[in-house]
């Protein structure tokens, strides 16, 4: 059965991902999903938050047309390259196999066929040790995760009453917070929301008293419904 959610990248979407009945069961026991958005069954792309249960493993599998992302947000995600804590950060390629397990339960940000087939970057990175970089304004800390053709990926550390100038993003951004509370001039987003702005969306970022750490890619959504100009 073909699933469609949050399917139409013209929308901003924003959604809470911490509430624990908006999670259902994968195909694979133990195994539970958050699905923010999908097009296809268990082939096509998605992104999701992915709960495993202590004890839950996949299957050896080979990610035949669509390269996997991967950020661990809590708990050990293994397969028979590593143990992955808190805080790693996977890409794996088109035609790359795995049999990713969990001892003791883990919780992953997972986006799975949403990249350029050129991209064939295979890569493991533990943020918990790699250099922050400064900002374009006092407060903010960037620590790039990967680059490939216009699309960028990072971690931004916002100290609090941090403010960014009102800007586009034309090719679309996604944002994941990960601790703290980010804002702009559309609302105040709590840890765990998981904001998806269309091309050429604007707004003007800020934090509270509380400062923020969120996960940013940019340059990533476009389609031949989406207009090529600002509106």
């Amino acid at each position: 059965m073909r699933l469609e959610i949050n399917n139409d990248m013209t929308e901003r979407v924003v959604m809470q991902t911490n509430d624990p009945d908006a999670f259902v069961a994968s195909p694979q026991a133990g195994v539970w999903r958050r699905m923010l958005d999908r097009d296809g069954a268990e082939s096509g792309r998605a992104t999701s938050i992915v709960r495993y249960q202590p004890n839950s493993r996949f299957a050896r599998h080979v990610h035949d047309g669509g390269e996997e992302e991967v950020l661990v947000l809590e708990g050990i995600f293994s397969d028979e390259h590593g143990d992955h804590g808190p805080g790693t950060y996977l890409r794996r390629p088109p035609g790359s196999c795995h049999a990713p397990f969990s001892e003791d339960g883990c919780l992953l940000f997972v986006k799975l066929w949403q990249f350029s087939p050129s991209d064939q970057d295979y890569l493991t990175l533990d943020t918990r040790t790699q250099p922050w970089l400064p900002g374009l304004v006092p407060g903010l800390s960037v620590m790039p995760l990967h680059e490939h053709d216009g699309v960028n990926t990072a971690l931004v550390r916002w100290d609090p009453h941090t403010r960014f100038h009102e800007h586009r993003h034309p090719g679309g951004e996604e944002i994941l917070v990960l601790e703290g509370e980010f804002a702009d001039d559309q609302g105040v987003y709590p840890a765990g929301t998981w904001i998806r702005s269309p091309r050429w969306s604007r707004h003007a970022p800020f934090t509270t008293s509380k400062g923020a750490l969120i996960y940013v890619k940019v340059g990533h959504i476009g389609a031949a419904t989406m207009p090529l100009r600002p509106q």
